[in-house]
């Protein structure tokens, strides 16, 4: 008969070689820690976006990769636009901003 905290190490032994590697980033992917910093910073530049002056923020989406923010959809003015991408970069955890926003005048 084998102890039960062998069998209980080797299990855990097992788990560990399964669960690990799937924490772990690879390439282009990125790790649970990362992701949930992403989503962190995708809620801070969001609420940056809500507080900024001036600014619709409903009409901007945020993605954010690794700590680099795209902002994309679309502004009123330049100026609106200049004042979401300073809101972005104010965000703690912002590595970059990317701008794809389009102005256009609301109709």
């Amino acid at each position: 008969m084998v102890p039960i905290q062998i069998l209980r190490a080797a299990l855990l032994g097992i788990a560990c070689v399964i669960v690990l590697p799937g924490c772990a980033a690879e390439g282009s992917r990125r790790s649970t820690g990362q992701y949930t910093d992403d989503v962190a910073v995708t809620a801070r530049v969001r609420e940056a976006l809500i507080r900024a002056p001036g600014l619709r923020s409903n009409t901007i989406q945020v993605e954010t990769y690794r700590g680099t923010v795209q902002l994309s959809g679309f502004a009123d003015d330049e100026d609106s636009a200049a004042n979401a991408i300073a809101a972005a970069r104010q965000v703690p955890g912002v590595n970059e901003v990317r701008n794809n926003i389009q102005v256009r005048k609301p109709q």
